[in-house]
């Protein structure tokens, strides 16, 4: 659970032991199996986002089986929506006011139980291992509503900035539509990843053409200007984060005129997940992944906070 939020090196996670919570009416108990670290979660510990409630347990791509049966079930962050407000009923549930969130609002998935509403859980095949699922339910999903945010014309040039869990899912299901990605990170072995997913260029700096679309999954807020610079006419920028620094002043002239759009990503809704998770079981993307055991969970955030994390870091539960 996080403790005091903070900076990695004082601590702000502890692991704890507490009694196997119990579901309410329409809710599910899963005993997890894995569960994948975003960086949302490092924003959550180090208290670039403001908890909901004190000492909560993070964790929003957990993998498990409902206690009782058989079912495995993915839990991924969106945990609840009114349903009656205007963004609800017009299929923006993503957008909905009252939402709640797992690992935020309720308890996650850094733990071997948590419980979730039946209405919110993914049904997941049994056979897949659940280190390969977890970073589906949150890197996946959000990759997946990133790029169609990114407005990525049939056959055009994607440019994505920060090439981590969600990125090299992203990247892959770009270039399987037919795009030419072109990968911006500060991380040797990022690039070289990239490269190895079929990207056309991987670089530390500027992408070799301009581009029609860009998603920026690194929460650095000065990426954003060169971002929107290295559009080409009529180009989109999607911002895929919760968190972001500040972002400089921009220049009309330089990253807006000529019809550029600059978007914002804000979580996701059911119909993307199961869209998304239908495409990954159907396709079976190549899922890069970091295993941790659950009592180094604070290992795997600081890796994550450290750059040290190829792919996407995922807690394995004994």
């Amino acid at each position: 659970m996080v403790d005091r939020p903070g900076p990695m090196a004082s601590g702000p996670l502890e692991l704890v032991e507490r009694e196997v919570p119990r579901p309410g009416p329409g809710e599910v108990l899963v005993r997890v199996e894995a569960c994948g670290v975003c960086r949302t979660d490092l924003h959550l510990a180090e208290g670039d986002l403001a908890p909901r409630r004190p000492r909560t347990t993070p964790g929003h791509q957990a993998v498990g089986r409902v206690v009782g049966t058989d079912q495995r079930v993915g839990v991924a962050w969106l945990r609840s929506t009114c349903g009656t407000c205007r963004y609800c009923v017009r299929g923006m549930e993503n957008l909905c006011p009252r939402s709640a969130y797992t690992g935020w609002d309720a308890d996650g998935g850094f733990a071997d139980y948590l419980v979730a509403p039946s209405a919110y859980v993914y049904p997941l095949p049994g056979e897949p291992p659940a280190e390969w699922l977890a970073p589906l339910l949150c890197a996946g999903i959000i990759g997946y509503r990133a790029l169609a945010r990114a407005d990525l014309p049939q056959g055009g040039r994607l440019g994505i900035y920060g090439f981590g869990a969600s990125a090299h899912l992203t990247a892959q299901a770009a270039i399987a539509q037919g795009a030419t990605v072109h990968a911006v990170s500060r991380s040797p072995a990022a690039l070289e990843l990239a490269l190895e997913l079929g990207a056309a260029s991987a670089t530390d700096d500027r992408p070799p053409e301009p581009l029609d679309s860009a998603i920026l999954f690194a929460p650095v807020g000065t990426l954003v200007p060169p971002a929107l610079e290295a559009l080409d006419r009529g180009g989109t920028l999607a911002v895929a984060g919760i968190h972001l620094t500040d972002v400089p002043p921009l220049n009309y002239e330089r990253h807006l005129f000529e019809e550029r759009t600059l978007r914002s990503v804000t979580a996701n809704t059911r119909a993307d997940g199961r869209a998304y998770l239908e495409l990954a079981l159907a396709h079976r993307p190549r899922v890069t992944t970091t295993p941790y055991p659950l009592e180094e969970a604070a290992r795997a955030l600081t890796d994550l906070a450290n750059d040290q994390v190829n792919g996407a870091a995922v807690l394995v539960m004994n």
